[in-house]
């Protein structure tokens, strides 16, 4: 089974930046545990959140021509939580694209439901990540498709956010 931590992107500029939201909805199953009667998201979902929005702009950005794997969190930080019933938006930027890999950086704001683009909201994680480039016919030599969450859902969700672009800029 494979965990996404993003709902889907609110937007998205090729070689530049990500912005994704994620709904924290009491019913999903670490809220139980993570704290009983003080719900709040786990940190390292919240940076998993955060790689998966900068992974996939990796991935777009060598069209998807190489795996992007998770190599190292250069710096994180948690100055407050993330609550059920808040939603957080995931703003992510490219700092750097080379052969061997890429690093972006990221925040997570958590907002009231409803308030995505108010502008609003609480800092509750910031993080630095660096991701390694592997080349697809050695990669699934050695860790095979299955590993890689970013072959399938996550770039259906980066396809949507391309259409809903393209009709917003029809309009």
């Amino acid at each position: 089974m494979r965990w996404l931590w993003i709902d889907r992107f609110l937007e998205f500029n090729k070689e530049k930046s990500a912005r994704a939201i994620k709904n924290l909805s009491l019913a999903e199953e670490y809220f139980a545990d993570h704290f009983p009667g003080y719900p709040v998201m786990p940190a390292c979902f919240i940076l998993e959140g955060l790689a998966q929005t900068g992974g996939i702009l990796v991935g777009d950005a060598n069209d998807f021509r190489e795996k992007v794997v998770l190599a190292k969190i250069v710096s994180a930080r948690f100055p407050r939580e993330a609550r059920a019933g808040q939603q957080l938006i995931y703003d992510v930027e490219l700092l750097h694209l080379r052969p061997e890999g890429a690093s972006v950086k990221g925040t997570a704001t958590a907002v009231e439901p409803g308030q995505a683009d108010s502008g609003a909201g609480e800092l509750v994680a910031e993080a630095e990540i660096f991701f390694a480039h592997l080349d697809q016919a050695r990669s699934q030599q050695i860790f095979g498709d299955h590993n890689f969450v970013f072959s399938g859902e996550l770039k259906h969700m980066l396809g949507l956010a391309r259409a809903s672009a393209k009709k917003g800029e029809g309009s």
